[in-house]
């Protein structure tokens, strides 16, 4: 009671205490044949780190859906940002972050003093995002109902994509 709050990092600045806080290039692909794509990737945040004056960046990579929230360098990224370790964060698509609540994700990282900074927006209407979004979510779940029966799956996935294309 009565107490007062000070900021950490203003404390620091007092002290003369030099906060240094990486930044941080986030690539990911749905799976191992996506190689090219993932380079594509990392030459696309090293080339706008360049450009941008970043430094060095530490590269985290996860081969995985978007959907999945389990992904190990994605939960590294997590821990490094609420540790206050990452100043910025780079991609080159808000989707290989996260498939949904990429404004969420942003909103929590800036609480920790971390920016998330996306290469290419792309140029996507909103019907082909959706339509997008849609077979994604179908595709993972189908991927779990059918599982080891990949006709089953393919089946499900390609009438999606008839329905909405």
């Amino acid at each position: 009671m009565g107490g007062r709050r000070i900021p950490e990092s203003e404390i620091k600045r007092i002290l003369g205490l030099k906060e240094e806080r990486m930044v941080v290039g986030y690539a990911r692909v749905s799976s191992t044949t996506q190689k090219d794509d993932l380079e594509r990737q990392k030459q696309l945040m090293a080339d706008y780190a360049e450009e941008k004056g970043c430094g060095e960046i530490r590269m985290l990579i996860d081969v995985g859906s978007g959907l999945n929230e389990k992904r190990k360098n994605f939960l590294k990224l997590l821990e490094m940002v609420t540790e206050r370790k990452v100043s910025k964060v780079v991609v080159a698509y808000e989707d290989r972050l996260t498939w949904f609540g990429f404004e969420t994700l942003n909103r929590m990282f800036q609480a920790f003093g971390t920016a998330i900074e996306v290469v290419n927006h792309g140029e996507k209407t909103p019907q082909e995002e959706l339509v997008e979004d849609l077979i994604t979510i179908v595709s993972r779940f189908a991927g779990k109902l059918y599982g080891m029966r990949p006709h089953k799956y393919k089946e499900v996935v390609e009438g999606v994509r008839k329905l909405v294309g």
